[in-house]
């Protein structure tokens, strides 16, 4: 459905509400049959992952010799160019992933899928 026309459908449903239908409590024998909903947790997928990248980047780029040189100046706290570019990939990107982060929890709570407030 396209969310541009969500609120006239929305206006069009609650318009022709009538209230609840009469289930003879149906619908609440199956909600107390239901087992309890499990809490998602992606905290460990989001870590395993992040160490996966983590260790495939070192894999590919730890030969590298600006980063190696930027690692190398970093820790000896020189301001070299490549201490520098190194500094700002990893804020830059640490950015992104916030980012991208607060998208997905805006986008789980429009879908109903975030925690309860």
């Amino acid at each position: 459905m396209n969310h541009k026309n969500d609120d006239g459908f929305d206006k069009l449903l609650r318009d022709a509400f009538d209230g609840p239908v009469a289930d003879g409590g149906f619908s609440d024998r199956v909600m107390q049959a239901l087992p309890p909903r499990r809490r998602a947790s992606s905290w460990m997928l989001v870590a395993a992952m992040s160490a996966a990248g983590a260790i495939a980047c070192w894999l590919a780029l730890g030969t590298a010799p600006v980063l190696r040189a930027g690692w190398h100046d970093w820790l000896h706290r020189d301001a070299s160019s490549a201490a520098i570019i190194l500094f700002l990939v990893v804020v830059v990107m640490s950015l992104l992933g916030l980012g991208w982060g607060l998208a997905e929890v805006e986008d789980r709570e429009g879908q109903g899928l975030g925690a309860p407030r």
